[in-house]
């Protein structure tokens, strides 16, 4: 495995996975291999062939939590937000202590239009970690979807210290105290327009303008994407966009 681990963080995918194909060949019973190998296809943007790997790790181990956290992700990449949950709630399930850190199945739930489990999910997540500005903002969101944008505003969960550009500009347009043009402003490198764009869009969503919120989502997904869970939300939102939803 070290080898193979070493071919990947060398960026010779290629190798490694050829490496992984030849493990599987000899060890087929062994999950761990399986599990590798999905885990590279999915950073090689192979969703579906990651899906296969994780399906057979599960038949080889139905405990292996990891391999249901992985294809849940998998999964959400493929816009299968139901099933998606279903293997995050699958991890947990295995990993019940591990569930106020998994903000990604909040993301997931809120996509599967599943809000008041994602408002519950945020909310765990602040209390692990309190400095997430973007923790707050999909908060919002589920609440803005059950209860609308103003009583979203007015439970704004209160963010300080994320040091990041430019959050603290997204955190206070959220909350209506800062406008589009400041997000913006605050961010220069490709990063940080990466989820200034992405949150403009996710803004621009939650108040109707479905126009400016797909000029967003789309240049977060395309000029500035991010190779990341989510860049991987930029994408899914950007394909919905364009389905018309």
């Amino acid at each position: 495995m070290s080898q193979i681990s070493r071919k990947i963080m060398q960026g010779q995918r290629d190798e490694a996975m050829a490496l992984l194909d030849k493990a599987i060949a000899e060890h087929p019973q062994e999950a761990k291999w399986f599990l590798a190998r999905g885990r590279l296809r999915g950073t090689m943007d192979q969703p579906e062939k990651a899906i296969e790997d994780f399906n057979a790790v599960i038949n080889i181990d139905t405990n292996m939590a990891r391999a249901f956290h992985e294809r849940g992700w998998a999964r959400f990449k493929l816009g299968q937000f139901k099933e998606s949950v279903a293997d995050f709630d699958q991890f947990l399930k295995l990993q019940p202590d591990f569930a106020p850190e998994h903000w990604q199945r909040g993301i997931a739930l809120y996509y599967a239009g599943e809000y008041e489990r994602g408002r519950n999910q945020f909310e765990a997540h602040q209390k692990v970690n309190p400095r997430d500005v973007e923790n707050a903002v999909w908060h919002f969101l589920c609440v803005a979807r059950l209860n609308g944008v103003e009583k979203a505003k007015a439970s704004l969960i209160p963010v300080q210290g994320d040091t990041r550009v430019p959050m603290k500009e997204i955190h206070a347009l959220f909350a209506g105290k800062a406008k589009p043009e400041d997000v913006l402003a605050a961010a220069r490198q490709p990063g940080e327009l990466f989820y200034a764009h992405l949150y403009l869009g996710l803004y621009y969503a939650a108040y109707g303008d479905k126009a400016k919120a797909g000029e967003h989502i789309d240049k977060a997904a395309t000029e500035f994407h991010m190779n990341n869970y989510m860049g991987d939300v930029a994408r899914v939102h950007a394909a919905l966009f364009k389905k018309g939803q």
